[in-house]
């Protein structure tokens, strides 16, 4: 999705774009807008000082002789509190500018965070952790707050350009013609810039989320890396990206590393100019040398930056960019999500049935083909069949992980697509073969399934997932910490912390994908005790490839190649001929 949404990037459009982000200005409009208007004396203030010069030179180089020493020191004190008071303004500004920023950030990563936590299965299956961070935290950063100073800049540059113009043509209106051709002339090439670094951008980018990519493959990976010894495996890759890396940016100075030696040259042949007609000026008496002085400063003043401003520009140009991808990102709708007047599901009272249900991952291979299956409330369902074959699938699309190509899925006859998508979800709890479990203590990760459960029903649920035991030997109980992904507990000890998330959750449906097939035989031993007590009352549907895991199931369904091959207790299939299930089951306790 991140690939279609940077191909749907298109021209700047810096109207709408600031219209867009106007909603996140708004609760912060005083400050934003007290921090424009102190930009204007900022500017402001550059064309007094230049001004300031014409009556102090023509008082000291014309009229030294009959003047006191008084007004010689007058003027330069003058420049001295008008350049403090400058100072402090702009001081202020930048304080402003910047507690808005981030204040504006804030907020618009808070609204990118929701929307990626509702975003699909499909999204996050397709994009790696380095797009996700450059695309919702980086670009957003690179926006807001490289805009608003950006913002400053150019309203401080607006209102100094103005002012020192208007002592250009205050102090002679020849040699102001002159610069002001000579301004835009130097400011032409900047047209050019956002067609050179578009195309160069948006692959920086893209490098710049790889390079966060290692250091998160190298983290969470850190034990495989280890036992591996990939360390040099993984020096190479990094190596390759960051040499992508240099080159892009080496590209961008290619295109971009000229313009500012190119306005250098420009800006010199008008102060050149200047000089010439105005040393011509003062000999004709048309000008006086004050007048000079004072339009020269002004000149220096206005032209200074222009020097400099390509590099400036690059950086608006490349906040412009980064807003269009925050507001990209922004304007995406979710692939699932709940209808309009969406009903809210209430209860699971009768069946769940799949009708005539085909699904594919990519387009053009199915993974399922016209499954059809029913399951009556408090039954329990066990997949097995082949790897590869569509057991997992068969589940993930019953709480919407991915949506159907056709046919349907009804709960009580109605399509689950018809439901509020929470309200089906809360209907749902799942055991992965690979539980996450979030940074915290184990009571922490045990509340998810519900944070308003009672001391009572935490005990209930700890009792019931087997973790008794384990928990009151530990100096801390439910409030030890845990570690990033539960690495601090062994896999059967995460595996009963995910059982008893699922029992706080207290869902009608219960999923269990493969929840003991990474434990060994004591392990496994324990948390199928907790299995047993989660499946109490409940509608479950388990993924199993351990078969000796499923003898007990009310119904046990062969999926093979997408396909739904045979159904049955344990008893009828392996009773049945040429039973695909009876095949499966000899071959394993073989």
């Amino acid at each position: 999705m991140l690939k279609k949404l940077k191909n749907k990037i298109t021209s700047s459009n810096l109207f709408q774009n600031y219209k867009k982000i106007l909603p996140f200005v708004k609760p912060y409009w005083v400050r934003a807008l007290l921090a424009v208007l102190i930009t204007i004396p900022i500017g402001s203030m550059d064309a007094v000082i230049a001004w300031s010069l014409k009556p102090y030179m023509d008082v000291v180089m014309i009229e030294r002789a009959g003047q006191s020493m008084e007004k010689t020191f007058l003027i330069p004190l003058l420049i001295i509190i008008f350049s403090s008071l400058q100072s402090l303004l702009n001081y202020a500004a930048t304080y402003l500018n910047t507690w808005v920023g981030r204040k504006i950030a804030n907020d618009v990563k808070l609204k990118l965070f929701d929307k990626l936590l509702h975003y699909n299965a499909g999204f996050f299956d397709t994009q790696n952790s380095g797009d996700i961070l450059f695309r919702f935290n980086n670009d957003v950063d690179m926006a807001c707050n490289g805009l608003l100073s950006n913002l400053k800049l150019f309203t401080t540059r607006v209102f100094s350009s103005l002012s020192l113009i208007a002592v250009l043509f205050y102090n002679s209106w020849q040699l102001a013609l002159v610069a002001v051709v000579v301004l835009f002339g130097a400011l032409y090439p900047l047209t050019t810039v956002r067609r050179k670094i578009k195309s160069v951008m948006d692959k920086t980018i893209f490098s710049g989320a790889a390079v966060m990519t290692h250091y998160n493959e190298t983290f969470s990976g850190n034990r495989i890396v280890t036992s591996y010894n990939l360390y040099d495996y993984q020096n190479k890759k990094f190596k390759e990206t960051l040499k992508s890396v240099f080159k892009l940016g080496m590209k961008m100075i290619q295109r971009t590393g000229m313009m500012s030696p190119l306005m250098h040259f420009i800006v010199s042949i008008g102060i050149a100019a200047v000089i010439w007609l105005g040393s011509y000026l003062i000999v004709t008496g048309e000008i006086t040398p004050g007048n000079f002085v004072s339009f020269i400063t002004a000149l220096i003043m206005l032209y200074t930056p222009i020097k400099s401003i390509g590099n400036n520009y690059n950086s608006v140009q490349m906040a412009f960019m980064a807003m269009e991808r925050v507001f990209e990102l922004m304007d995406a709708i979710p692939v699932i999500a709940s209808k309009e007047n969406a009903k809210k599901l209430e209860k699971v009272e009768k069946e769940i049935e799949y009708k005539n249900v085909n699904f594919e991952y990519v387009k053009g291979r199915p993974i399922l083909k016209n499954i059809n299956l029913k399951v009556k409330v408090g039954q329990t369902i066990a997949f097995v069949g082949n790897s590869g074959g569509g057991k997992t699938t068969m589940v993930n699309i019953l709480p919407r992980f991915y949506d159907i190509k056709s046919g349907s899925i009804t709960i009580d006859g109605m399509d689950i697509r018809e439901f509020e998508l929470n309200s089906l979800r809360d209907k749902i709890a799942v055991v992965f073969q690979d539980n996450f479990l979030f940074a915290g203590t184990i009571r922490e990760n045990i509340l998810l399934g519900r944070e308003n459960a009672s001391e009572e029903e935490i005990k209930l649920a700890i009792k019931s997932a087997c973790l008794e035991e384990f928990i009151s030997g530990l100096e801390k109980g439910l409030d030890t910490q845990i570690g990033e992904r539960g690495v601090l507990l062994s896999g059967g000890q995460k595996q009963r912390v995910a059982i008893a998330r699922a029992f706080i959750k207290n869902a009608p449906i219960v999923v269990l994908d493969e929840a003991t097939s990474a434990l060994d035989n004591k392990s496994e031993a324990v948390v199928q005790q907790a299995i047993d007590n989660l499946m109490k009352d409940r509608t479950v549907f388990i993924i199993a490839h351990r078969l000796s895991t499923v003898r007990n199931a009310d119904k046990i369904v062969v999926v093979n190649y997408g396909e739904i091959v045979e159904e049955g207790s344990h008893e009828e299939l392996l009773q049945r001929e040429n039973s695909v299930y009876a095949s499966l089951y000899n071959s394993q306790l073989k």
